[in-house]
């Protein structure tokens, strides 16, 4: 059982990523871009005088990298975020903006990042420096042994805030699905069984870090029999969320670089966008047309073009 969730478990969900991801990327990519359809909230470049907006409306690449690096780093799509509300006295809607779901994917996203990151140490040696500094970083409120991280306590409140968020608002909880509530359970499983064998069900971390090089160098050895039964309950969650990216909305962490809307430059003006599925088709011109059918219609004195 041991070699089944350390082993084999591993290797299948490692697979079953990466599989399933190159589909999805493959699938995307090969589609078709039928027409020019980047989103845009700023000026198009035209006349010289008129300015510009060189992100919000990019007209070449560098303005799409920097388009897409503030989306994929930043959000920056959701600081447009608004809200609004029926003003029962004028009986008129109130729009004002609303940064409490920018705030909580930013802390959400960048929290997983930075775990991410720290995890690192059981798969390199010797251990990065960058790895080092960032979880020294994270784990600058030395209150009690063993440390606390701070992106272990974002994390939780960024997820409950989503979890609620979809229970509480009658409009998310209409038009949530059962698989946006199994991708964001997995994660808090994963989480909190992180967290508790961190501070109550210890494990022999140097064993961890010998199955994981094993794993990763593909020479695994037999698991060490005392590494603890909570290790294996988090690695095989792990697995779950890893095995179910795929095929979950959470591949849009690599849906967003080959999305239309936000990876085109806006350029209408000075390129032309061909179709890719047009295609040499034989037509049926209305000078063909009347050359046909022109004793019938000289007949039924229709008007022509040539006599």
């Amino acid at each position: 059982m041991t070699v089944l969730f350390g082993v084999v478990l591993p290797y299948a969900a490692a697979a079953i990523f990466l599989l399933g991801l190159l589909h999805r990327i493959w699938k995307w990519g090969k589609a078709p871009v039928p027409f020019h359809i980047p989103t845009t909230s700023g000026q198009q470049k035209s006349l010289p005088w008129i300015k510009s907006s060189r992100v919000d409306n990019p007209h070449n690449t560098f303005g799409v990298v920097a388009r897409m690096a503030l989306e994929v780093l930043l959000f920056r799509s959701l600081l447009r975020n608004t809200t609004f509300q029926l003003n029962q006295h004028t009986k008129r809607l109130i729009y004002s903006g609303s940064l409490v779901l920018w705030l909580a994917a930013m802390v959400f996203h960048w929290s997983i990042l930075i775990i991410l990151i720290r995890h690192l140490r059981f798969f390199t040696e010797p251990v990065p420096f960058f790895v080092l500094w960032l979880q020294s970083l994270d784990g600058a409120f030395e209150i009690i042994v063993p440390t606390i991280f701070l992106t272990n306590i974002l994390i939780l409140l960024a997820l409950g805030f989503l979890i609620a968020r979809r229970l509480v608002n009658s409009k998310m909880r209409f038009i949530s699905l059962p698989s946006d509530h199994i991708a964001t359970l997995l994660i808090l499983s994963v989480v909190l069984s992180g967290i508790f064998m961190r501070f109550v069900f210890k494990v022999d971390l140097v064993a961890v870090k010998e199955l994981a090089l094993g794993v990763l160098s593909f020479s695994p050895s037999t698991p060490a029999p005392g590494i603890g039964l909570a290790f294996y309950f988090h690695l095989f969650l792990v697995c779950a969320l890893v095995a179910y990216f795929p095929f979950s909305k959470m591949v849009h962490m690599a849906g967003v670089f080959l999305s239309p809307t936000r990876n085109q430059a806006n350029n209408s003006r000075m390129r032309r966008h061909v179709n890719p599925w047009d295609y040499p088709v034989k037509v049926h011109t209305y000078e063909e047309w009347e050359d046909e059918f022109r004793p019938v219609m000289k007949a039924a004195e229709m008007p022509l073009e040539k006599e």
